[in-house]
């Protein structure tokens, strides 16, 4: 599971026009894995249409009527994803809303850059990320 703002937007240090975690999703899809973006934005949102194939699941604040970091949130997405909590992995750049996924047992990953992020996630899922 991803957050948007921050996390998906993040470009990195590189000069790219697709933010590097955008690739990392596509390449962890290649590996079979199961993904999901968790927004607290409005219900009205959705993620651009060139990323309708990166998310099994898109679950926003909005449409349930609660957010990060409410256990309920991830609770539901993992549901949403036919995962338990503990088969999930979360990244946000907010130490907030890691913290409330791990209190429900995700394994949460704090992003405070691309390198550190991809890093950790290579480490976590054991496979390689960057394509």
């Amino acid at each position: 599971m991803v957050d948007f703002g921050g996390v998906l937007t993040d470009h990195g240090d590189e000069a790219v026009s697709e933010p590097p975690l955008v690739g990392v999703l596509r390449e962890a899809r290649r590996h079979g894995l199961r993904t999901a973006l968790l927004s607290n934005a409005d219900g009205l949102w959705t993620p651009p249409t060139e990323w309708d194939d990166l998310f099994d699941v898109v679950v926003t604040s909005g449409e349930t009527g609660f957010g990060k970091p409410d256990e309920r949130i991830y609770l539901l997405t993992a549901e949403k994803l036919g995962l338990e909590p503990g088969e999930c992995v979360f990244v946000d750049d907010l130490a907030i809303n890691v913290r409330g996924a791990a209190a429900c047992g995700m394994v949460g990953v704090h992003h405070t850059s691309v390198r550190d992020t991809l890093g950790e996630l290579e480490a976590l899922l054991e496979i390689p990320l960057t394509g």
